[in-house]
């Protein structure tokens, strides 16, 4: 979480940065970033992660969104080469925090290749 005070979160809303809309910044406000600020301090990967921590679920698409928008581009921007690295960093953020976590079932059928897809 952050110690952002709200009162300056209203005058810089994670909305302010490129491909954020409604959700993104209610997924962003339950991870504690409330401005575009914080989130650009904080990072698209850092940020991310604590979405997941929130108990969002994870979505490639949402985590581009956030990397393109932090650099001012177009949600869908990302191709090729880009687009593959992204998918490594991606999967290696949700690696990271659901490592251990949730019912044991769970990640046993995620062991063996059975669990929820991601």
């Amino acid at each position: 979480m952050t110690d952002e005070d709200p009162a300056h979160a209203a005058d810089d809303p994670v909305t302010a940065i490129r491909n954020v809309g409604p959700a993104m910044a209610r997924a962003l406000a339950d991870a504690g970033i409330l401005s575009a600020t914080a989130l650009r301090a904080l990072g698209a990967d850092e940020a991310y992660g604590r979405m997941l921590a929130a108990g969002h679920r994870p979505h490639f698409i949402g985590y581009c969104v956030l990397i393109m928008g932090l650099q001012g581009r177009p949600w869908n921007d990302c191709q090729g080469a880009e687009k593959a690295a992204l998918r490594l960093r991606f999967d290696a953020i949700v690696a990271g925090r659901s490592a251990g976590t949730g019912p044991a079932i769970e990640r046993i059928l995620d062991e063996i290749g059975t669990g929820l897809r991601r």
